[in-house]
């Protein structure tokens, strides 16, 4: 329910998850100072490459970033407003390719190995007490939802040109938000009902978890006094 995980084993699935988010973040930070049309254009081909490489279930990956063209419109029509068309172009054409990037990566890496990669960033917060996987939990909630957001809006944008809307409209605002937030409230039921982020560890983790705490309950009650 919360995931667009691509069930398929690609030539991306079988790369570390390490791997590909290290690989995000360095194109993500070499691509946003760059002006270059010609660049940001190629970034943006090479990228569609790569959903195309997955073969016809990944180009159908991209029908989910369609809620963005609206964005894109408004961002464009500002630049035309203020004679700038080229550096909207720029602009436009970096946030696809970064988006595009980090929704491929989205697709190809399951929720536990997208955990595992993240979690030695917050292994400093076990020096104080605190768990490394609740944060890294929650980065990759954020990094899975973002394309399943725009598939909930993409549907509601459907339904409502069905029934003779316009595109974009604002009243799609009020359905979208309740959809969200009904989304989050059973998100955070199945969390808890698998004991939250300590739940949501691998399967092994979990097995020699319960097994040393089988260990541990006769030894407690070893040393119970029962009173009469």
């Amino acid at each position: 329910m919360i995931s667009v995980y691509l069930q398929r084993e690609t030539w991306a699935h079988r790369l570390p998850a390490r791997l590909k988010l290290v690989t995000l973040a360095v194109v993500s930070v070499f691509l946003f100072p760059q002006e270059s049309p010609l660049l940001l254009g190629g970034s943006v081909a090479a990228t569609l490459g790569l959903y195309g490489s997955l073969g016809r279930d990944g180009l159908r990956q991209i029908l989910l970033l369609k809620p963005l063209l609206f964005f894109f419109a408004i961002i464009l029509g500002l630049h035309g407003l203020s004679g700038t068309w080229e550096a909207g172009f720029v602009v436009l054409m970096r946030l696809a390719a970064m988006v595009l990037l980090a929704n491929f990566v989205s697709v190809t890496t399951r929720m536990d190995d997208m955990m595992d990669a993240v979690q030695p960033l917050f292994r400093p917060l076990s020096w104080f007490g605190g768990s490394p996987r609740t944060p890294a939990l929650a980065v990759a909630l954020v990094l899975r939802f973002a394309p399943v957001l725009m598939s909930v809006y993409a549907s509601l944008a459907d339904s409502f040109r069905a029934r003779g809307g316009r595109r974009g409209h604002w009243r799609l605002i009020a359905p979208f938000a309740l959809q969200s937030l009904r989304m989050s409230e059973n998100v955070a039921e199945a969390l808890t009902a698998r004991g939250g982020a300590r739940g949501m560890a691998p399967i092994e983790k979990q097995i020699e978890r319960k097994r040393w705490a089988r260990l541990q309950a006769p030894a407690n009650n070893k040393g119970m006094v029962i009173r009469k």
